[in-house]
């Protein structure tokens, strides 16, 4: 009776576990066949469309000015002051110091007195040259007193001429203590105070610099490598390059904003430095108004010309996979096929392709979080996509 018991509890626990299977297979069936119901992802897809387009660069650079001069001392002395006002404009000729200038002047009048009694011995020298002469063609005289007073006339006329140079000397170095601006431009600060002892050697010669901002250079360099692809580019006939005297240049500065001046390349090394690999080179801008000065960092862009046929996509469109980057393409099936892409540099459209998409295929532009690889998808518009974007954000939430 027992045994009988138990076999009939057994059958009964089998019987539930079998409709529990039954039950859980028809739920699974359902859940299948709800997935395999769900309709393609709208995704708003672009033809790619090879087309001509400027080409740009962007390199970072350095400001500097036209020209930059150290103001040095040319003479020793103690500096009296400062006559202009530190980071204001000078002209070229104003006065900026003015060294002690009496040591000189006393230099300036011994070497006057010098020249006076030069002077005086050279009119007696040519005095007894001009009675010596007669006397000697009448042979009144020696040919030996003859020479001598001939020599005599002519030492003079060196002695004459070494006292000249003194005096010039002199008065050049009386001229130095009125240290003056050699060109136009911004005055920095003094490197030397008012009664410092200066010197024509060492730093202690330095007095200011002086830089010219208009115009104003923007120094730069670009890497070999850069080079190479460029000039590769233009031998194959993928860029229409300007010629480099008219290349035009464009400033960004650091907060965001563009100069609104346009400059032009006016150097590019012939070598390469071989410790960066790079080439150094340099555009001019005006700076008429100052707003630039020397030292500030800043991105240039450089037209360099027309790349031929270039296909652009947005920046969105490319997805990153590990080091690769991809884009996903639509096939003629509506099914996502990821493709890895080179990509060039960048610019105002996009991104620009050098392989990996053809003419006349199509790729994602938007929807790509959902478009997975394998999976159908609905081309639609970006009007439609919004639409739907819209819909679904005013859907209320389910319960």
């Amino acid at each position: 009776m027992k045994v009988q018991n138990v076999r009939e509890e057994m059958f009964k626990r089998c019987g539930l576990a079998l409709a529990l299977v039954s039950l859980l297979t028809a739920c699974g069936d359902e859940r299948t066949a709800g997935a395999q119901a769900l309709p393609p992802l709208p995704v708003v897809v672009a033809e790619v469309k090879p087309t001509d387009v400027p080409l740009t660069t962007e390199m970072v650079g350095e400001t500097a000015g036209f020209r930059e001069i150290e103001v040095r001392s040319r003479v020793n002395g103690i500096l009296l002051k400062r006559t202009y006002v530190e980071g204001q404009p000078v002209t070229a000729g104003q006065e900026l110091f003015l060294i002690d200038p009496e040591p000189y002047k006393v230099v300036l009048e011994q070497s006057r007195g010098i020249l006076a009694q030069e002077q005086a011995r050279l009119n007696k020298a040519r005095a007894d040259r001009d009675r010596i002469i007669p006397l000697f063609k009448r042979q009144v005289v020696s040919r030996k007193d003859y020479d001598d007073t001939i020599a005599n006339y002519e030492a003079a006329i060196a002695s004459h001429q070494a006292a000249q140079a003194k005096v010039k000397e002199a008065a050049l170095n009386l001229s130095y203590t009125q240290v003056t601006a050699p060109i136009d431009g911004m005055a920095s600060k003094s490197a030397q105070s008012e009664g410092s002892l200066i010197s024509t050697s060492g730093d202690s010669s330095l007095l200011t610099t002086i830089t010219q901002y208009n115009p104003l250079y923007v120094n730069f360099s670009y890497s070999e490598q850069d080079h190479l692809n460029f000039e590769n580019s233009v031998r194959n006939g993928l860029i229409e390059a300007k010629d480099t005297t008219n290349w035009r240049t464009h400033i960004r500065l650091s907060d965001g904003s563009i100069y609104p001046e346009t400059g032009k390349l006016n150097f590019s090394d012939n070598r390469i430095d071989p410790q960066t690999g790079t080439i150094r080179a340099r555009a001019i801008f005006d700076n008429k108004q100052g707003a630039l000065l020397p030292g500030q960092f800043a991105r240039i862009t450089i037209d360099l010309g027309i790349r031929k046929n270039a296909i652009v996509v947005p920046a969105r469109a490319i997805v990153q996979s590990q080091a690769d980057r991809m884009v996903m393409v639509v096939d003629g099936d509506n099914k996502v096929v990821p493709r890895q892409v080179r990509l060039g540099p960048a610019i105002a459209e996009g991104v620009l392709i050098d392989s990996g998409l053809n003419a006349g295929e199509r790729y994602i532009v938007e929807g790509l979080m959902k478009a997975k690889p394998g999976s159908i998808v609905k081309p639609v518009s970006a009007q439609e996509m919004k639409a739907i974007s819209d819909k679904m954000a005013n859907k209320p939430a389910a319960r």
